[in-house]
Parts: C-alpha cells; sequence; structure tokens
C-alpha cells in the first residue's frame, strides 16, 4: 500500500532527481541572515550563481562564495559562516512528504552544486534518504554544465528518458535539457524564465508532482 494514488510520474520515469539547494532545501533564507539582510543576500547569492555558472571546471566552492561577497562589497569570512551555519538549512515545508511519497514508486536523488562535503550535510537535511547524491566537486564541474547531470544518470543506470529532474534554478532547464533529461520547474520565488526553453510544467510548490495525472508540455500553467 502506498497511502494514495500513484503519481503520474512514477508511471512515466524510473526515477526523480532534484536540484538540491533551491528545489529541495530553502537556502535562500540561509543566505540572507548570513548577510544581515535580504537585499544584501540576494546580490550575494545572484553573483556567485554568476561565478559558478561560468566556472567552467570545478573551482572550490567556499572559494567562490568568497569571491562573490567580495564582489558585492561584503565583509570578509562570509564564506566560512555560510558554512558554519549550513547544518541550519531546512526543507521547504513540503518536500520531505512528496519525495518520500515518490521514493515508494521510484528511485530519487539529488544534483548539488557545492563541495562533496556540504553536499553530504545538505542532504541530510531533506528528511529523506535519497539514492543518489552528486555535488559539482565530484562531477568535476558545475551545473548546467552536462558531467553533473551525467554523472547522476551513471550512477543510476538510467537513460536520461527514464529520468525527470526538478529544477529549482531556471538554468536547470536548459542543463538538465541539454543531457536529454525532462525537467519540471520548482519556481518558489517566481523568478523570470527569459528566453530559455520552457520546462515540462511549472509550479512554485512541489505537491503537483504526486498529481495522479499525466503532466504533458504546456499542460499545466505556473502555480501561484
Amino acid at each position: 500500500m502506498t497511502g494514495g494514488p500513484r503519481p503520474a510520474v512514477a508511471g512515466r520515469y524510473d526515477a526523480v532527481l532534484f536540484d538540491l539547494l533551491t528545489a529541495v532545501l530553502d537556502s535562500w533564507s540561509l543566505w540572507d541572515a548570513v548577510a544581515g539582510d535580504p537585499v544584501a543576500g540576494r546580490e550575494w547569492r545572484g553573483e556567485y550563481l554568476r561565478l559558478a555558472y561560468g566556472a567552467g571546471p570545478y573551482t572550490p566552492y567556499e572559494e567562490l562564495v568568497e569571491e562573490a561577497a567580495r564582489a558585492r562589497g561584503l565583509p570578509p569570512g562570509l564564506a566560512a559562516a555560510l558554512t558554519a551555519r549550513w547544518d541550519e538549512l531546512a526543507p521547504w515545508p513540503e518536500a520531505p512528504q512528496v519525495i518520500g511519497t515518490l521514493a515508494r514508486h521510484v528511485r530519487i536523488g539529488v544534483v548539488t552544486n557545492c563541495s562533496r562535503e556540504l553536499g553530504r550535510r545538505a542532504a541530510g537535511r531533506a528528511g529523506v534518504s535519497f539514492d543518489v547524491v552528486v555535488t559539482a566537486e565530484e562531477a568535476g564541474a558545475y551545473k548546467p554544465r552536462p558531467e553533473p547531470y551525467r554523472t547522476a544518470l551513471e550512477r543510476l543506470g538510467l537513460r536520461a528518458e527514464r529520468v525527470l529532474f526538478v529544477a529549482g534554478s531556471r538554468f536547470d532547464i536548459p542543463g538538465a535539457g541539454g543531457v536529454g533529461m525532462d525537467v519540471w520547474w520548482h519556481n518558489r520565488i517566481h523568478m523570470p524564465r527569459g528566453d530559455l526553453p520552457a520546462p515540462l510544467a511549472e509550479h512554485d510548490r512541489l505537491t503537483p508532482l504526486l498529481d495522479p495525472r499525466p503532466t504533458t508540455p504546456g499542460g499545466h500553467p505556473p502555480t501561484r
């Protein structure tokens, strides 16, 4: 017994991979708290993302985080402060129940842009046990380069078309899509998609992943 209708994604895919630090966990609040206010936190996080997306081969995560703080004129030592408070990361309220339900039907995993150590610590904050945890450090590159996504597929032993990727960042859409996975966007904070490809679906909550009705491109409008 599964305790409810079988999610449609479980009939279409053999595994679901998640972006950990945005789709599963609320990392935004932690960055804001460490920075001292939400405006500084968002600017710092945005600069880090810009650096990570253009990094090419893996550069230590903490170095990119500290470089981003300097670029935004923030005090030194914020990377160390973020690492020290890393275990304050919390999942989005519905994440443990949604992912735990999916785990009864399919394999689950995460692909995350951070170090091996921080990735394991963050995965432990999600309230569920993942079959696969892939970090940028292990893959040798940051998303949206293909290496992290491909590493996860290799560990699952599955073809890309049998795996759904739940994006947090909009750049996961072309990243995961570029290796052949369908992408479902958990756009929690209503980021603009710009000119990036349309995902399979876009929602600001994870609960629609449990919908027993099939999801088709354009079939589910963004939830607000």
